[in-house]
């Protein structure tokens, strides 16, 4: 079978769920406050995926506005019972601190890339839901149980109860069905069976450079279970120089010719710092069934870089630069923050990507930013923007964001007399003062006509740079900022924390309310070779 070199959804994919339905598979991950919520992939080598659709795309389903950083769409499982689609998710509203506030929704359709149902509130008990179908007909409702008193842990074990899908609530009694190992912070939660065996499938140790997957069994499925021989099928927590790091948080497919594999999400992280400016991506390893326990196919517990999959990956495809013409709609590489009413915030029409200058960027209400994910460590972006700013509190511009308190922006805008500028404006882990920073001096500007703005990434450095008209030449302006900076380890909590990743795209803002547009004419995306 063919080697491919993990991972296989780059950039800030993380918490990946798996599905097979006959040749066709699927993958889920959390989208956090990014807009429309839940990115679902197919593919049919489990090698090249396609971002198939967005499911939660409408009010009626998410709306995020005021959701703190890296709170939303957790972790969504995605299921199907021979019928129907199935999709559960948790709307995080707050994750800071002893409480957190974590609903959890069950959605479902009959085709994936179709129209999906209002959501159903199930619980708000913990996160990370997963619903498993039982071969009896019962299905079943797992996510990791909060305790806000820490007695003996916060992350207090795995919750399980009954779903009735006729009256769509849980019925039957509730359990905590495992509290985990002694590595902790146990979630993610996924339940198959197999040969009179239950399986629960978990993410331990946190996010960060801990993260492990572990399992343990019952022939009950409200145990009790027990651990895995090795606790953990995989983890690169002892092993700090290997390529994948933070790996946890599987989900187990088997594909039509008997072979196991467990996709999770992984990070690589770049210089001394240990940053991983792609975020948290999904990877794959090939598992096997030993004494009815999962090993990982080779022995050991850290996963492999390079992989044996069915079919062969198109890196032709994944290295060309990509060039938007906003001729057709917004295109599907690009997400928008929290708010369900993009009409608000941005249109497309007659080959232009038009933002309507709103609040701050960096807003947890409504903010024009449209951007896609940084999935290459090292690329050019380029756009050309048109737009007449009335004073300093009216920009736009090109902007490589990660959140609130970690982002670069160089924006058209103009002085308090009215006079037209360049600003290159930095938020570096600005938490909490969220105060920014001006590395260079503001460059004048003609009072009308489009600008050329760019950027590049090379060796963990970014550099921004402008150009006057259509076909002017690009000149840098400002220093080399430091672009590992956006990234989960730069980001305001830290590793543990922050859970999105890098996007590079353009924004609008208008601090006088009076929503000024700016037009974009063209985005750019071009990757630039490098071996990691």
């Amino acid at each position: 079978m063919p080697l491919v070199t993990n991972p296989i959804l780059p950039g800030f994919n993380p918490d990946p769920s798996i599905l097979r339905v006959g040749d066709d598979y699927y993958i889920a991950t959390s989208t956090f406050e990014w807009y429309p919520g839940v990115q679902i992939h197919h593919s049919r080598d489990l090698a090249n995926w396609t971002l198939l659709t967005r499911p939660l795309n409408r009010k009626s389903q998410l709306d995020m506005r005021g959701n703190p950083d890296s709170c939303g769409v957790w972790a969504p499982c995605l299921s199907h019972d021979g019928r129907k689609f199935w999709l559960v998710y948790t709307d995080v509203k707050r994750k800071d601190g002893s409480f957190k506030d974590t609903h959890n929704y069950i959605v479902w359709a009959d085709k994936i890339d179709g129209t999906w149902s209002d959501p159903v509130h199930i619980n708000s008990s913990g996160f990370d839901p997963s619903l498993f179908h039982d071969d009896d007909g019962r299905k079943w409702f797992v996510n990791m149980l909060w305790d806000h008193r820490s007695r003996p842990n916060m992350f207090a074990g795995i919750r399980l109860q009954e779903y009735d899908p006729i009256a769509q609530v849980l019925v039957g009694p509730m359990k905590t069905i495992w509290h985990g190992t002694e590595l902790g912070l146990t979630e993610g939660p996924h339940l198959y069976k197999r040969n009179g065996w239950y399986y629960l499938l978990t993410a331990e140790g946190g996010t960060g450079y801990d993260h492990a997957v572990s399992l343990a069994r019952s022939r009950q499925i409200d145990g009790p279970y027990e651990t895995h021989p090795q606790k953990h099928i995989f983890t690169a927590k002892d092993a700090p120089l290997h390529p994948l790091q933070r790996t946890g948080h599987g989900d187990w497919v088997e594909t039509p010719d008997g072979r196991h594999y467990i996709v999770h999400l992984a990070g690589r992280p770049i210089t001394q710092k240990r940053r991983c400016v792609l975020g948290r991506e999904t990877t794959i390893q090939e598992v096997e069934w030993r004494d009815d326990w999962l090993w990982l196919k080779g022995g050991g517990v850290l996963p492999q870089l390079v992989v044996d999959l069915p079919g062969v990956r198109d890196d032709a495809l994944f290295w060309a630069p990509r060039r938007y013409d906003f001729d057709a709609g917004l295109p599907s590489d690009f997400q928008w923050l929290r708010t369900p009413a993009p009409e608000r915030i941005f249109v497309v029409a007659e080959g232009r990507l038009r933002l309507f200058g709103r609040e701050s960027i960096g807003s947890w209400f409504e903010q024009a930013l449209v951007a896609r994910r940084q999935t290459h460590f090292e690329y050019d972006a380029e756009t050309l923007v048109d737009v007449s700013p009335t004073d300093e509190r009216v920009m736009a511009g090109l902007v490589a964001y990660y959140q609130r308190y970690n982002f670069y922006y160089l924006a058209v805008t103009a002085d308090a007399d009215g006079n037209h500028e360049l600003l290159v404006m930095s938020s570096e882990s600005s938490f909490p003062d969220g105060n920014l920073r001006f590395p260079a001096e503001p460059v004048r500007l003609p009072q009308a006509g489009p600008v050329r703005l760019a950027l590049s990434i090379r060796n963990g450095r970014l550099q921004f740079s402008y150009g006057l008209g259509v076909d002017g030449d690009l000149v840098p302006v400002g220093p080399q900022l430091d672009a590992s900076l956006l990234s989960d380890e730069g980001g305001a909590y830290g590793v543990d924390g922050s859970f999105t990743g890098a996007f590079v795209g353009v924004a609008a803002n208008d601090l006088n309310g009076a929503a000024t547009p700016a037009d974009f004419s063209y985005f750019i995306y071009a990757p630039h070779r490098v071996d990691r």
